[in-house]
């Protein structure tokens, strides 16, 4: 847990010093000035798109280290496996990790095909049988061959920063209908300051529904990938035998994301489509 704090902290850390630097120093030398409705939009582009491409970048490092993955060796029957499935799809063999958690589960990261992670936890090994292990690693295999890291990760990033703006523009017309002719009244400081964080978080509430329709179609084409690399069938079996789970990670973070898990409830803000939905297209295929 305060490992993953230390990662939270150290990642908002490298946003502020990068927005700072890039708001202090290359803008001014490129003779731009944030004033206005257009110097609002741009700082809210340069917050929103920095933290979402920091996150990608660390994405694997920061992996390694949050789940503490042990990379296997070349001649590791499961690094051979997943080879022998990124040749097939055509992109670099990536680095293959295991991380200790009784949840059966894998993920891929990375800030590119050619910098990816594929990892698998203990309890997918000890749960599934090799048919199935190939077909969750086919599925992780295709996440990275479609690059869904970097798009999830830019789409979070226009998200953010359309949130950060219009968040503001309407406190501003908030402040600017409860002030006087006089320019007093109005929200004040720390009225604008709290309106401003309701505002985000609603909007950030409602831009998720977009982004999470995404990432559930994006499991549907890693579903088809897989099916593409080993079976349908195959495919269809490895996700029937996470059925059999007991545990769900309903967390939202940025390698949740990246999970085969699906849950069993899906709504308008569910990354993942339900497992017999899955199921369904794989058998249509």
């Amino acid at each position: 847990m305060l490992k993953r704090i230390g990662l939270f902290l150290m990642t908002n850390l490298l946003v502020v010093v990068t927005v700072s630097v890039i708001l202090n120093v290359l803008l001014p030398m490129m003779g731009i000035r944030l004033q206005g409705t257009t110097g609002l939009a741009i700082f809210c582009g340069i917050f929103g798109m920095s933290g979402a491409m920091i996150s990608l970048f660390i994405s694997r490092w920061a992996a390694k280290r949050a789940y503490g993955i042990e990379l296997l060796p070349e001649d590791d029957p499961l690094h051979r496996m997943v080879a022998y499935l990124a040749r097939e799809a055509g992109i670099p063999v990536p680095e293959v990790g295991l991380y200790d958690s009784p949840e059966p589960n894998a993920f891929a990261t990375g800030p590119s095909k050619s910098s990816s992670l594929v990892a698998f936890s203990t309890g997918l090994l000890h749960q599934m049988n090799d048919q199935e292990v190939e077909a969750v690693a086919a599925h992780e295999i295709s996440h990275i061959a479609n690059g869904d890291m970097v798009t999830m990760s830019l789409l979070t990033g226009v998200a953010n920063a359309f949130v950060m703006f219009f968040a503001r523009m309407v406190a501003i017309a908030i402040d600017t209908f409860l002030s006087d002719d006089e320019g007093g009244g109005g929200l004040g400081f720390f009225g604008y300051i709290i309106v401003v964080m309701v505002l985000e978080n609603v909007f950030m509430f409602l831009a998720y529904i977009p982004i999470a329709w995404f990432s559930r179609q994006r499991e549907y084409r890693a579903d088809a990938g897989a099916a593409r690399l080993t079976s349908p069938r195959q495919m269809a079996r490895a996700l029937e035998a996470l059925q059999n789970q007991t545990m769900v990670d309903r967390a939202t973070g940025g390698m949740a994301l990246q999970k085969i898990s699906s849950p069993k409830r899906v709504s308008m803000w569910s990354t993942h489509p339900s497992l017999e939905d899955r199921i369904e297209r794989l058998a249509q295929m």
